[in-house]
């Protein structure tokens, strides 16, 4: 409870935390708002693919002329890294092959990654955290994402001494969602297409919040990172507000909806007809847990947790997350402390591509949120033995057979993916083919 004071001695210092940013997208330019205001942090450096909007960014998120011009842009990230040599680096792109290659430059330029780029984490992660503890330096999580609020809200139940029965956020969510594109997404928003685009909103990005995908995607993360089990059936996004979260995530044993204690899951904000569930947790996270013993389960009714009707299971929850405004948390943890907010520790989930409609042989894979395939979480070892092609390789490549609608895809259903994704995601399964036992 003292980074505040940790970082305003570095700030004192003269030392403040050297950042380099890559990626200057709406995560991005949230954080680079928080700078001015934030003790102990300045970024030296941004990498973006256009580096004159990123510079615009920066000055109409409120950054002065001096800020602006003390701060370097190029498009080159892994040469900016190399030149600059930070502290920290923030990967914020979204590509997993960029993600990889800018992790692993910082790195060789002995530098913490704070790794906001979630695909990138869960294709490889577990490998990315593992190459960074030889190196010497922190990879974590991006604190203001749900990923790393839920481990906290994780780790602060288990050193609590309570054993954790379910964690995860909340979504909109109906089952057509998984047939979304963009080119329908925005009415599911309750924007038009123009004034999406007047806001630089991009159609395949906010299409897989929407479809499953990025859902999947963070509950891999968190699976990997704490060790909690992923259902075997993929996420089953029940409607469950708040004051039902005790109620709703137990084992189906104890009348709730879980297979078993200990796993990922999101809760709808929308009940299964489309009406909108009482307190939702649309923007929030959440833990369910059991109390260990009859004198600690009287203490939840003591103290007014919501728990079930047996009084044994009760729920912590946060209903927002800043995103990027909260980043700075991992960014002066990593420096200060030279600890990660979540990182992963084994290779526990899996995210895997799913046909939105018939693909005819010879299809050309678009990928997260786009028009082919969205991402189904499933346990790892149970991807790799039925050679599923993970979401983060589904892109760029071909079909070599007709693929029926709703069908996984598997890896002999596709050109073989290659490059520095594909390379090392063979390295991660090769080195974590066992996931971590259930917490």
């Amino acid at each position: 409870m003292n980074l505040s004071r940790l970082a305003a001695a570095r700030t004192d210092s003269g030392n403040k935390v050297r950042v380099v940013q890559v990626g200057a997208g709406k995560f991005g330019a949230m954080f680079l708002a928080q700078v001015p205001s934030s003790p102990g942090i300045d970024v030296v450096g941004i990498a973006d693919l256009a580096p004159d909007r990123a510079r615009a960014t920066c000055r109409n998120i409120g950054w002065d002329a001096e800020r602006v011009a003390a701060c370097r842009f190029s498009d080159d990230a892994v040469a900016l890294i190399a030149a600059l040599r930070p502290e920290v680096v923030v990967e914020a792109t979204g590509n997993p092959a960029a993600g990889i290659a800018h992790a692993r430059a910082a790195m060789a330029a002995g530098a913490h990654v704070v790794m906001v780029n979630v695909e990138a984490d869960v294709l490889a992660g577990p490998l990315l955290a593992a190459e960074a503890k030889a190196a010497g330096v922190v990879y974590s999580l991006a604190y203001g994402d749900q990923p790393a609020l839920v481990c906290e809200m994780v780790d602060w139940a288990r050193a609590a001494g309570l054993r954790v029965v379910a964690a995860g956020k909340g979504t909109k969510y109906l089952p057509a969602y998984h047939a979304v594109t963009p080119d329908d997404v925005w009415r599911h928003y309750g924007l038009s297409a123009e004034e999406a685009k007047a806001a630089g909103m991009n159609p395949q990005m906010f299409n897989s919040f929407l479809d499953g995908t990025k859902s999947a995607i963070e509950m891999a993360a968190i699976a990997n990172a704490t060790g909690l089990g992923v259902p075997r059936a993929g996420l089953a996004f029940p409607p469950c507000g708040a004051d039902d979260l005790a109620h709703t995530l137990r084992p189906r044993a104890a009348g709730g909806v879980l297979e078993a204690a200990g796993l990922v899951e999101v809760v709808s904000s929308l009940e299964r007809d489309g009406r909108p569930v009482a307190r939702d947790l649309r923007w929030g996270v959440y833990v369910v847990f059991e109390a260990p013993t009859p004198y600690a389960a009287a203490c939840f009714a003591q103290y007014g947790l919501r728990t079930d009707a047996t009084g044994h299971y009760a729920a912590m929850f946060k209903p927002y997350h800043l995103i990027g405004l909260e980043l700075g948390i991992s960014v002066l943890s990593a420096a200060l402390r030279r600890e990660p907010t979540g990182a992963p520790q084994g290779f526990a989930g899996d995210v895997v591509a799913v046909a939105k409609r018939t693909l005819a042989a010879g299809t050309r894979l678009d990928g997260e949120g786009g028009y082919t395939v969205w991402g189904r979480l499933m346990p790892a070892a149970e991807s790799l033995a039925s050679g599923a092609l993970p979401i983060g390789l589904a892109h760029g490549i071909c079909t070599t057979r007709e693929i029926p609608a709703g069908t996984v895809l598997r890896r002999a259903d596709v050109q073989p993916p290659a490059g520095i994704a594909a390379e090392a995601r063979a390295a991660m399964e090769a080195r974590f083919a066992s996931p971590p036992k259930l917490a």
